[in-house]
Formats: C-alpha cells, sequence, structure tokens
C-alpha cells in the first residue's frame, strides 16, 4: 500500500512538473514536492485527530448530561400523569356531583314557578270576584243611602222617593222579601185629599216609616258584609303575598345556588380538559423524550464504536505517511529521481511546418492573401474555398472556376429575386390564414372549456340535488318508520299508564280498608292476653302508621297520571313537528326535483353544443395544422435565417466584385 501511494504521489508531482517552467524544476524537485506534501499531510492527520479526540469528549459529556436530564424528565413526567389523571377523575366525580344537584334545583325551580303561577292564577280569580261583590255591595249601600235620604226629607217628594225606591229592585243583593216590602208600598195609592194638605203628607210620610226602617237594616247589614269582605280580601292578599315571597325567596335562592353551581361546574370541566390538555401533552412529551433517549443512547453508543475505529485508522494511516516519508527521503528514491526526472520534464519544441514560397509565385501569394481577407471579411465559404484552390491549382483552372463562380452567382441573384416575390406572396397568405385559424381554434377552445366547465358544474349539481332529494327521501321514510313507533309507543305507554293508575287505585283501596281494619283488630287486641315476650308490640301491619306504602302508591299513581298526561302531550307536539316536517319536506323535494330538470335540460343543450363545437375545433385544427406544415415547408426556402434578403443580395454582389477583382490580379491588372 505505501509503494503505491509513493507511486500516486510521484504521478501527481510529475504531473504539475511537466506543465512548470524549467527553471522552477531546478530548484524544487519533484521528491522534495512529494516529501513537503506527506509532512503536510502528518500534521494535519495528527491536528484532525487531536481535534477528533476533542470533539469526542464534548460529545460523550453530552450524551451522559442529556442521558440523565431525560431520564429525569421522564420520571417527572410520570409523577406529573398520575397527579392529572387523579385530579381528572376528581373534576369528574365533582361534575357529576354538580349535575345532579343542578338537576335536582332545576325540578325545584319549577315546581316552585308552576305553584307560584298557579297561586296566581287563584289569586286573579279570588280579587275578580272580590271586586265584582265588592261593586255590588257599594252599589246596593250608595243605592240604599240615596234612597233613605229621600224618603226622611221634610218636604217629601213622592215621585223622587218612588224612583229612588223603584232602583233598588233592580240591585242584586236586596232580598226577596225585602223586595216584596218595596213593591207593595210602591203600589200604594195616596188618598186625594193628601195631595193638597200638608198634615196628609205628614201621613204619608208616617206610612213609609216602615220601609225606612228596612232600608236602614238592609243598609247596616250591607256595610257591615262589605267591611267583612274588604276584611277577607285584605287577609286572602297578604297570605298570597306572603306565599309569593316566600316562593321567591326559594325560587331565587334556588336560581343562586344553581348559577353558583353551574360556574363551579363550568370551573371544573375547563379544570379536567385543561388538565386532560396537560396530560396528553405530558404524554406526548414523555413519549418524544423517552424516543429521544433511545435514539440518543443507541447514536452515543454508535458514536464511541465509530470513534474508537476512526481513531485507530487514523494511528494507521500516520504511521503509513511516515513510513512512505522515509522511503522517499531515502537516498534510493531520492537520487534516483534527481538522476531521472528532470529528463523527462523537458518539453519538446514543436517543429514548424516548412514554407512552400517555392512552389508559390508572388502573383499567387499575393491573390491568395486577398481571397483570404475577403473571405473573413465577408464570411464567405466561397472566397475561402477559391483562395485554397488559388494555392493548389494553376491560375488556368483558377480563372475558369473564378468565371464559373461569378456567373453561377448571377444566376443566383436572378433565381433569389423571383423566389423572393413568390414567398412574400405564398408566406402572407399563409400568415393570414395561420392567424384566422389559431384565433379560431383559441376561441373554440374557450368556449369548450367554457362548456366543460359548466357541463361539469351542472353534473356536479344534478348529483348534490339527486343526493339531496334522496337522503329527502329516506330522512322522510325513516321520520314517518320512527313516527309510527313513536305513535304505537306512546299509544302504549298512555294505555298502559291508564291501567297502572286503575290497578294503583285498586291496591290503594286494599290498602286502605285493610289497614282501616287493622288498626281496629290492633284496638281489639289489646284486650286479649300480652303477645309473648319475643315481639316488642302488637304486629300493625308493614305499613308505618298506614302512610308508607300508601303514600308510595299515591305518588305512584300521580307519576302515571302525569306520565300519561305528559305522553299525550308529547304525542300532540310529535305528531304536529311530524306534519311540519313532511310539508317542509314535500315542499322542498318538489323545489329540488325542478331544479334537477332544469338543469339536466341545460346540460343536454350544452353537452350538444359541445359536440359541435368540438367537431368544429377538429375541422379548424386540421385546417390549422395544414397551414403550419404548408409554412415549415416554406421556411427553409423564404424564411429568413439569420440573413436578410437584403444582407444576400450585397454580400453575393461584394462576392461577386472580390472574384471579378481576383480576376484583375490573375491577369496582372492589379498586382500590388
Amino acid at each position: 500500500m505505501i509503494t503505491k501511494l509513493v507511486a500516486a504521489l510521484l504521478v501527481c508531482v510529475s504531473g504539475e512538473s511537466a506543465v512548470s517552467q524549467s527553471s522552477a524544476i531546478a530548484t524544487v524537485t519533484p521528491v522534495k514536492k512529494v516529501v513537503d506534501l506527506m509532512t503536510s499531510m502528518l500534521e494535519k492527520g495528527k491536528a484532525e485527530k487531536h481535534e477528533e479526540e476533542v470533539q469526542f469528549a464534548a460529545y460523550k459529556q453530552f450524551c451522559d448530561d442529556t442521558v440523565v436530564e431525560k431520564q429525569q424528565a421522564i420520571k417527572d413526567a410520570a409523577e406529573v400523569m398520575e397527579v392529572l389523571k387523579a385530579d381528572i377523575q376528581k373534576y369528574t366525580s365533582t361534575t357529576n356531583r354538580l349535575t345532579k344537584e343542578i338537576a335536582s334545583l332545576d325540578d325545584d325551580i319549577a315546581v316552585w314557578k308552576g305553584d307560584s303561577k298557579a297561586a296566581t292564577q287563584v289569586r286573579e280569580i279570588e280579587k275578580a270576584d272580590y271586586d265584582a261583590t265588592h261593586k255590588d255591595y257599594s252599589e246596593s249601600i250608595d243605592a240604599l243611602e240615596r234612597a233613605i235620604a229621600v224618603l226622611k226629607q221634610q218636604a217629601f217628594d213622592r215621585k223622587q222617593s218612588l224612583l229612588q225606591v223603584t232602583a233598588l229592585n233592580d240591585l242584586s243583593l236586596i232580598p226577596p222579601q225585602a223586595k216584596r216590602t218595596i213593591d207593595a208600598f210602591l203600589q200604594q195609592e195616596p188618598d186625594e185629599g193628601l195631595a193638597v194638605s200638608a198634615p196628609e203628607a205628614d201621613g204619608y210620610q208616617f206610612q213609609s216609616k216602615g220601609v225606612i226602617e228596612m232600608l236602614e237594616k238592609l243598609l247596616d247589614k250591607f256595610v257591615a258584609e262589605r267591611t267583612k269582605l274588604e276584611k277577607e280580601e285584605m287577609e286572602t292578599r297578604h297570605a298570597y303575598e306572603t306565599l309569593m315571597q316566600d316562593l321567591t325567596s326559594q325560587s331565587t335562592e334556588a336560581k343562586e345556588d344553581r348559577t353558583e353551581k353551574a360556574e363551579t361546574k363550568a370551573k371544573k370541566l375547563q379544570a379536567r380538559a385543561d388538565a386532560k390538555g396537560e396530560l396528553g401533552d405530558t404524554v406526548t412529551t414523555k413519549n418524544a423524550d423517552q424516543k429521544y433517549l433511545d435514539d440518543l443512547i443507541a447514536t452515543c453508543e454508535q458514536k464511541a464504536t465509530d470513534f474508537e475505529s476512526r481513531q485507530q485508522l487514523r494511528a494507521e494511516e500516520l504511521d503509513a505517511i511516515a513510513k512512505a516519508i522515509e522511503i522517499i527521503s531515502s537516498k534510493a528514491v531520492s537520487g534516483s529521481a534527481n538522476k531521472y526526472l528532470p529528463s523527462l520534464l523537458q518539453a519538446k519544441k514543436p517543429a514548424l511546418a516548412q514554407l512552400r514560397s517555392d512552389s508559390h509565385s508572388l502573383t499567387q501569394m499575393h491573390l491568395s492573401n486577398y481571397l483570404r481577407e475577403r473571405a473573413r471579411d465577408l464570411n464567405s465559404r466561397v472566397l475561402s474555398l477559391v483562395a485554397d484552390r488559388v494555392d493548389a491549382d494553376p491560375f488556368k483552372k483558377v480563372k475558369k472556376l473564378i468565371k464559373d463562380l461569378i456567373v453561377r452567382l448571377m444566376e443566383e441573384a436572378n433565381e433569389e429575386a423571383e423566389h423572393k416575390g413568390w414567398c412574400d406572396m405564398e408566406l402572407a397568405t399563409n400568415g393570414q390564414t395561420r392567424k384566422e385559424k389559431s384565433t379560431k381554434v383559441e376561441t373554440l377552445n374557450a368556449e369548450i372549456d367554457q362548456l366543460n366547465t359548466s357541463i361539469a358544474k351542472l353534473t356536479e349539481d344534478i348529483a348534490d340535488l339527486s343526493k339531496a332529494v334522496s337522503e329527502l327521501d329516506s330522512a322522510v321514510a325513516e321520520a314517518t318508520k320512527l313516527r309510527r313507533e313513536e305513535k304505537a309507543n306512546n299509544k302504549e305507554a298512555i294505555e298502559d299508564a291508564k291501567q297502572a293508575q286503575t290497578a294503583v287505585a285498586q291496591a290503594l283501596t286494599v290498602l286502605q280498608e285493610f289497614y282501616a281494619k287493622s288498626g281496629q283488630a290492633t284496638a281489639l287486641l289489646q284486650q286479649q292476653p300480652e303477645a309473648p315476650e319475643i315481639f316488642g308490640s302488637p304486629y300493625k301491619g308493614m305499613q308505618s302508621e298506614n302512610g308508607g306504602v300508601v303514600g308510595m302508591l299515591e305518588v305512584l299513581q300521580s307519576d302515571f297520571a302525569r306520565l300519561e298526561a305528559d305522553t299525550s302531550a308529547a304525542e300532540t307536539v310529535a305528531q304536529k313537528e311530524y306534519d311540519s316536517f313532511m310539508t317542509d319536506s314535500k315542499v322542498d323535494k318538489v323545489s329540488k326535483s325542478k331544479e334537477i330538470d332544469h338543469k339536466t335540460t341545460k346540460k343536454q343543450d350544452e353537452t350538444e353544443a359541445l359536440t359541435v363545437k368540438s367537431a368544429d375545433l377538429e375541422g379548424t385544427q386540421k385546417e390549422l395544422d395544414a397551414a403550419l406544415a404548408y409554412f415549415d415547408k416554406l421556411k427553409p426556402s423564404c424564411v429568413e435565417a439569420g440573413v436578410s434578403y437584403e444582407d444576400r443580395v450585397a454580400r453575393r454582389k461584394e462576392e461577386i466584385q472580390s472574384l471579378q477583382q481576383a480576376l484583375k490580379i490573375i491577369n496582372g491588372d492589379d498586382i500590388a
């Protein structure tokens, strides 16, 4: 291996020396370069080996520190996870408890609200009855007072008194007996002498005294009854206000308690959500740390193994370079290099081509140089070819060649002029055709793209609408099925509730009769011999004070009654919602079906239009392709490729002039 390394270095250095100057080779030998290069490599290798040792030491320290850090982080994460799991469980238990308590409070609030509403309704009825009765009493008292006042006037006005007394018969509170007395009083006819003498008027007033006394008694009675009615109204109103105050207080307190519990529940739910989120983050972080730790340990172990291998290879490499330096620096190698290598690096001088001036005349040289200069100036291959022929051929052949070239160039000029006119006409016609067809192709492509987009959109819309109609049909079918099942279930529940109420009523009757008899039996048994000591008291049945099981049955009976009422109400609401849903679904389906028909017709029309446009595009594209193909045929002979027609004419003219000048040179007319 050392021999190959030395040989490669010598070849490299020899190649570099071959391109250097001979003076540099004399001062710096190849062996010296090789030794210097390997010495530099040896120093560099030692430095890199040391740097690698320092780098690995830092990396190993990182591995150790990071492993300890990640292990601690994983341990801490596991502890945090346990705490978070416990917190989540605690939050869940608390929220479940609060949910039950909130539901209980909602039930109480609903009951109190119902009681308040019922009490208010009862109070409104009572108040209406009171107002009507109080109005009757007030009207009756007022009428009695007016009647009594009129009857008691000194200047008695029988007509006025009759009007006031007659009005009493219209009052609903006047007893029938009093009304008969009033009617009898009204039917009395005063004697003729009474209307014209004062004593007779006094006699009439005396006759009405009994009526006045009766009316005063009625007045006292109505006043007393109205006072009693007002007192009862005040007590009733006070009781209502007290009840409403209690219900409002209880409801307000329950609402505040519910709000507090709801807020606490929300906080607990948020805390549980935060704990779950933190737990998820902790689990993710812990898993990531664990994966990172596993990868780090594996990587660090692999790096340690690689470091040992690299250090061993570096040591072997340094030993090899040192040995190579020793070998190259030995007399055997350096002596031979100094002896033999310089001769290999001498550059060979190129042999110069001999001039052929002896075989060429001065005129040929002058002509050749002239033609080459013009060929270079005009970039003319024709003149360059003639210049080559001047160097090789006799003048006789050159003259003929030049004349033939002049004739051919002139013919080409005429042909090109004719061809130019034909090309201009064909290119103009072809360009117009290509422009028209390209424009039409672009227009058709745009229209086809627009139709394709519209058809795709219509297809998508039709599919969506069809899917919606299908889903609507499914929803209607499902709703009908559910409504049928719900109706059957409700009917069954109502029938079961009715039967249950009947059965519970029968059970209540049996138990109530039994416990009624058991109470009497107990009273009789008290006169019998005392029960054995094993019994603490006489047996009265399993019903504590005849109230427990009976109360439960009564509650159960009320539950079944409420079940019947609630189920009936729910059935009514469900049927109403179902009818509304069916109506809305029918309207929606009709609308969507009409839209499907409209879009389907539009899609068919646009599909037909697309077929026509595609056929037009195909025909127009063929015409455009034909025009483009014809243009490709015209391009080689009609389209200018880098050199314009005017430039070609000018260059051909100069070539002809140059060839004519060459003939003059050959003929000796213009020899410089």
